[in-house]
């Protein structure tokens, strides 16, 4: 599944360029609680058809009635009947936010630009399709658009002359293994709009590989993150548990900018991998620090799907750029859990938590969060 904001642009412009009408409705300022954030896009079709959210329903609703009534002969809202990019306000009053079914206090205000230029949509499409960043400035006086570069993620800013709205490549993931957990995070994560590619040189593995949409390749993991070429909107995922697949992966992952870097296992596995790591491979615990293991947050999940919503969680908190709690960590969560126990039998009890945690920590079921 792509991007939300790529799936908007593109048909935007298959519409242009096939002639139809159409509008871009973008989120440019929120009072209050808002159900989308700035940013948002919304794409609408003269016969009503409409791609994307700028609140999640009822503020939809109305723009697609009224665009469809303003395109009719009698065209009684010229409001949206077309010009230059015009701005649109709702839930101003409790009752309208009311009816908009808007949170208790929630303003939005939209930008609607009229019949954008399908060439200008073109070019930006065939650069994110391409992976690269782009910044989208409309001037407000005639909706003329120009589309360049952009160096970094930014937000949407909007001044008296114009609005300019970043717009990058989907955000990929890759996973080294093919085995079921990987199954699972990889639907969770294309349903989140993840580009996935899934690495696995066994063929054991790759031959039951059945999920749709995840390009699976056959190369040596740490070859495979070469030709990846994982940047700011990559993470890389290990969760074979084989150290000859794993490791040398990792390694050239955490020498990319990924926002994410990490690998399935228990804490003693991801303990011994840090300590191999630095003993056969020259690195340091600064060099590691960007290595997440055990991965996920911790909600007590045992089963391959739970372990993927765990590690899920924790790569979309990664992405938003949203600290979590350390008692979230897993193994903090553990290792407290562990201390909480009486003095006397915590010996015992720590080396059979220890057994049972390195018990789950087989390929077949992954780790126990």
């Amino acid at each position: 599944m792509d991007d939300i904001d790529l799936v908007v642009l593109r048909t935007l412009r298959d519409w242009r360029l096939a002639g139809r009408r159409a509008l871009l409705a973008t989120v440019v300022r929120t009072w209050g609680a808002s159900p989308r954030p700035v940013g948002s896009i919304l794409a609408l079709r003269d016969d009503g058809a409409a791609v994307g959210s700028v609140s999640g329903g009822c503020v939809e609703d109305d723009l697609i009635a009224r665009y469809a009534s303003a395109n009719e002969a009698a065209a009684p809202d010229a409001a949206l009947a077309g010009g230059p990019p015009a701005f649109v306000k709702y839930g101003v009053t409790a009752d309208e936010a009311h009816r908009f079914d808007l949170p208790c206090g929630g303003t939005l205000e939209l930008l609607l630009e009229f019949d954008p230029d399908a060439a200008a949509l073109d070019a930006l499409v065939r650069a994110l399709d391409a992976g690269r960043l782009m910044r989208r400035v409309t001037r407000l006086r005639d909706g003329a658009v120009r589309v360049e570069p952009a160096e970094v993620p930014q937000e949407l800013t909007l001044t008296d002359s114009e609005m300019a709205n970043t717009f990058g490549p989907a955000y990929r993931m890759l996973l080294i293994g093919a085995g079921q957990l990987a199954e699972y995070l990889a639907t969770m994560a294309l349903f989140s709009g993840f580009a996935v590619t899934v690495c696995d040189p066994r063929e054991a593995y790759r031959g039951s590989w059945a999920v749709a949409g995840a390009a699976l390749v056959t190369g040596m993991p740490d070859d495979v993150v070469l030709d990846f070429r994982p940047d700011r909107r990559s993470c890389v995922v290990a969760l074979t548990h084989d150290p000859k697949l794993d490791d040398l992966a990792l390694l050239e992952a955490l020498n990319t900018e990924a926002f994410y870097v990490g690998a399935i296992g228990s804490r003693r596995n991801n303990a011994a991998r840090r300590q191999r790591l630095m003993e056969h491979f020259g690195q340091t615990e600064a060099a590691l620090a960007r290595l997440r293991g055990p991965i996920g947050i911790h909600i007590g999940s045992k089963t391959p799907a739970e372990i993927a919503v765990s590690a899920m969680a924790e790569i979309l908190a990664a992405k938003n750029g949203v600290p979590l709690p350390r008692d979230l960590d897993v193994a903090r969560a553990k290792n407290a859990r562990s201390g909480d126990i009486a003095p006397g039998v915590r010996d015992a009890k720590a080396t059979a938590a220890a057994s049972a945690d390195e018990a789950m920590d087989g390929p077949a079921r992954g780790t126990a969060r």
